[in-house]
C-alpha cells in the first residue's frame, strides 16, 4: 500500500488520508476513517493491522485526480523524529571517518516537517545549507528493549525523507551540538508517501539519489547502511519507548554539498529531488 496525506485545492485545508493509485489517483479512505485525524492518529488508534485490513475491506469510491489535490507530508506531529548520523560505510569513506560501531542518534523538531512538493525556507541565519537524502522509517506499534529480530514487526513503512543541514550550525557553532543546524523550520520535506512493509521487501538492498537543479549529487544503495534499519530500532528502543507514527531517519550516502571539492551549498531557487526505488521523489524548491 502507498499511502498519502492530502488536501483538496479548491475547497478548506483539512488533511485527508488516502490510498495512491495508478497515475496518481487517490482512494479518499476519510469514510474508512472517520474518527482518524491523520496517518499518525490511525496506527495510534487502530493499530497497523488493523488499519491495514480497514483499508482492504473499504468500498468506497471516491477517487481524487493529482490536479485536484496537494499532497501533504504523510506524516505529521509523530511523537519523535530520531535520526541517525554517518551511517553510510561509502559516506565515512568520503569523508575519511572511522565507521561507527554504534548508531549516532540526533533529532529533528516535528514542527520541521514539510511536504513532498513545499518550499523548504532559506533561513538568513545560515550560508550552508546543504541537502541529504534519506530512507526513513515509520513506527507501527508502540515497543520498549525490541530485539532485532522482532524490530521487522514494528515498522509500519518507509517514506523518503530530506535531511537539510545548515553545515555552519551543525559543525562550526553551537558547541558542536547539531540540532540547531538540522531542525530548522522546513528541514525535514517528506513523501511523497508511506509504502507499507510488505511491498517494499528487503529495505537494505534500494537504489536512493539526490539531484540539484537535475545534475545529480547523490548515488548509492541502502546496501552501504553501517547499521540496519532493524538495529537501529532495536538499538534506539533501548533508551526510550518507541511510538506509532515515530520516524527514524537512517542516514545519508556520499555526495553532499559539505565534503565536495571545494564545498558547494544550495542557493534560493535551487529545486532538489530526492529518490528512492520503490517509494517515489521528492521535489522541494529552495525560497
Amino acid at each position: 500500500m502507498r499511502l498519502v496525506q492530502f488536501a483538496l485545492k479548491d475547497a478548506a485545508k483539512v488533511t485527508r488520508l488516502g490510498l495512491q493509485q495508478a497515475e496518481g489517483h487517490i482512494l479518499d479512505l476519510s469514510a474508512a476513517l472517520p474518527t482518524c485525524s491523520s496517518l499518525v492518529d490511525a496506527l495510534a488508534k487502530l493499530g497497523a493491522e488493523s488499519l491495514i485490513e480497514k483499508i482492504k475491506s473499504f468500498q468506497g469510491n471516491t477517487v481524487w485526480e493529482k490536479e485536484q489535490i496537494k499532497l501533504l507530508a504523510p506524516i505529521t506531529s509523530p511523537d519523535k523524529v530520531a535520526c541517525v548520523g554517518m551511517n553510510y560505510k561509502d559516506h565515512c569513506e568520503e569523508i575519511g571517518a572511522p565507521i561507527p560501531t554504534e548508531p549516532i542518534f540526533f533529532s529533528k523538531f516535528p514542527s520541521s516537517i514539510i511536504g513532498p512538493e513545499d518550499d523548504i525556507p532559506y533561513p538568513d541565519i545560515t550560508e550552508c545549507l546543504d541537502w541529504e537524502v534519506e530512507i526513513a522509517l515509520v513506527i507501527g506499534k508502540r515497543g520498549k528493549n525490541i530485539t532485532v529480530d522482532a524490530a521487522k514487526d514494528h515498522i509500519f513503512g518507509y517514506t523518503i525523507a530530506h535531511d537539510v543541514s545548515a553545515r555552519d550550525w551543525q559543525l562550526k557553532k553551537n558547541g558542536g551540538q547539531w540540532i540547531l543546524g538540522k531542525t530548522m523550520d522546513g528541514f525535514c520535506p517528506l513523501g511523497p508517501c508511506v509504502v507499507t512493509a510488505d511491498e517494499i521487501g528487503d529495505p537494505h538492498n534500494l537504489k536512493l539519489s539526490s539531484k540539484v537543479n537535475g545534475i545529480l549529487k547523490q548515488n548509492s544503495n541502502t546496501c552501504q547502511l553501517v547499521h540496519g534499519c532493524y538495529a537501529i530500532v532495536a538499538f534506539l528502543s533501548r533508551f526510550c519507548t518507541l511510538l506509532p507514527g515515530d520516524l527514524i531517519l537512517t542516514g545519508t550516502p556520499p555526495g553532499v554539498g559539505a565534503f565536495a571539492k571545494p564545498p558547494q551549498f544550495l542557493k534560493r531557487g535551487d529545486l532538489v529531488e530526492c529518490e528512492i526505488e520503490k517509494i517515489g521523489i521528492l521535489r522541494n524548491k529552495v525560497v
